[in-house]
């Protein structure tokens, strides 16, 4: 029991008086506790209990673990946040569950909008220092660092003058305004410059749908597509781009993820279509929920197929492919995933790049409801917090999962940050080795080993949108079946 500090010394007091004289009398006014408002902490255990896919590691989860509603109560209101209870009711094997306390701001992200200068790019270590440098993978168009003629394999490590840091870069970069110094890399050094810019954070809208190119090589149309995350917003601007492949009769197709850190399991489901077409109906993808909701439904509802239609009606563009060559580093994530290990089932999947992240579940965003639903008539209105838990794992067709350690490339080679090249031209080090393997040419074994160096001189440690909730996250608009809230 915790107790009052500032009740001793008037204990002390009242012992004091007491010893001096027997008739006189103190009076303790009564210490009233004021109950701690667990309206959020209620929600977050309720949806946690009900649907999270690792509930059975968590004694606390356990159906009648606590004896009595107090009990409960009790335990919820020993967090200090609702954050720190929800970090205390994640298994250890959960890497990607998350909550918000501003549910619009992740719908917004969802959609693709989100604050930007328009760079993105990764972070490094500079030698064996605590010192970072960020270098631009790409610039958004229409955005500040493109009108400041930002662009790909510049090199920044002074935000405002200041060299950033392990303990300094967030507040840097999360600055509405900033200087930042042009430097590059040659040689595996970075090679500074006398040049800098100003750049302007904005709200801005990224379509993913980045490079759509037909690229043809010794008589051969190659499609190429660069396509940085599984927005549902614009599924029909990557149905438009398969249409163009398909009006210029590609005959291969080089999918470059190799900065898709994932999104809508249904955007997934229909970019496999589009890639495929002849496998309508069959499976995708298989469902494995926690204990209680595994067989509580209908066996549908634990499977995704090949689509004919997007979710707006509008029919499919397939290519019939049999064969894809796909691009990945560390960075690809949990749809970019789901997408090479449900082709695999069907098709040729060649991977090129790296090891990807190793994600194979998705999640659900759950509101204060009745029902965990935003559309709810008695949705809470008092706060807008929201919780993404892990709902499922999924697997192929043949059962495959459970891919921790991320997918492996058929030809591994990474990026070289000396020669970081242009994306979609056909020199680019991934882009040139899909090509390669496409006419069945022998990779540049020499340009493998420079990239690789570099990368081991520079490791590094994150990129863009690593402090957003919805980082290499998968997941599902809603759940298959309306569930109710247990009421406590």
């Amino acid at each position: 029991m915790k107790m009052n500090k500032l009740l001793l010394p008037v204990l002390a007091a009242g012992l004091f008086f007491t010893s001096c004289s027997k008739d006189d009398e103190i009076t303790e006014e009564p210490i009233v506790e004021e109950k701690k408002n667990l309206e959020v902490e209620e929600f977050i255990y309720a949806g946690m209990n009900e649907i999270y896919l690792y509930k059975a590691d968590v004694p606390e989860l356990t159906d009648g673990y606590f004896s009595t509603t107090e009990k409960r109560k009790e335990y919820l209101g020993s967090f200090e946040s609702p954050e720190a209870l929800f970090k205390d009711l994640m298994s250890s094997q959960d890497r990607f569950s998350f909550m918000t306390d501003d549910y619009v701001a992740l719908e917004n992200r969802f959609k693709g909008v989100s604050t930007t200068t328009g760079m993105n790019y990764f972070l490094g270590y500079i030698g064996n220092s605590e010192d970072l440098y960020g270098m631009v993978r790409y610039v958004l168009p229409g955005t500040s660092a493109e009108a400041e003629g930002v662009k790909r394999g510049d090199v920044f490590t002074k935000i405002d003058g200041t060299q950033m840091n392990l303990g300094n870069y967030q507040e840097l970069l999360d600055r509405s305004s900033f200087t930042i110094d042009i430097n590059s890399i040659e040689n595996n050094t970075i090679t500074s410059t006398d040049k800098t810019i100003t750049l302007q954070q904005q709200e801005y809208t990224a379509n993913p749908v980045f490079i759509k190119e037909v690229i043809e090589v010794e008589g051969i149309k190659v499609g190429y597509l660069m396509y940085n995350s599984f927005t549902s917003d614009f599924d029909n601007a990557l149905n438009d781009a398969f249409g163009e492949y398909k009006g210029q009769g590609i005959t291969e197709l080089i999918l470059d993820l190799r900065y898709n850190g994932g999104g809508s399991v249904r955007s997934t489901v229909d970019l496999a279509s589009m890639i495929t077409g002849q496998f309508p109906g069959d499976i995708f993808l298989k469902q494995q929920w926690n204990e209680k909701y595994q067989n509580a439904w209908d066996a549908e509802n634990y499977i995704d197929r090949f689509n004919t239609e997007l979710r707006t009606g509008e029919n499919i563009n397939s290519l019939n492919l049999n064969k894809v060559h796909v691009l990945t580093t560390r960075r690809s994530a949990s749809a970019s995933e789901l997408i090479i290990n449900g082709l695999e089932a069907y098709i040729d999947v060649v991977q090129i790049g790296q090891t990807t992240t190793g994600k194979f579940q998705a999640s659900v965003t759950l509101y204060d409801s009745p029902n965990f639903s935003r559309k709810h008539s008695n949705l809470n209105t008092n706060h807008t917090y929201a919780i993404q838990p892990l709902v499922y794992k999924s697997s192929n067709a043949n059962g495959v999962t459970d891919y921790i350690d991320g997918l492996a490339p058929d030809v591994e080679i990474k990026e070289d940050l000396n020669n970081y090249g242009i994306l979609g031209d056909t020199e680019e080090t991934l882009l040139q080795a899909a090509l390669n393997h496409i006419l069945g040419k022998p990779q540049d074994q020499e340009k493998a080993a420079m990239a690789k160096r570099s990368q081991e001189k520079f490791p590094a440690i994150g990129e863009t949108g690593m402090e957003s909730p919805d980082y290499q996250r998968m997941y599902i608009d809603k759940l298959p079946v309306e569930i109710t809230r247990k009421q406590e």
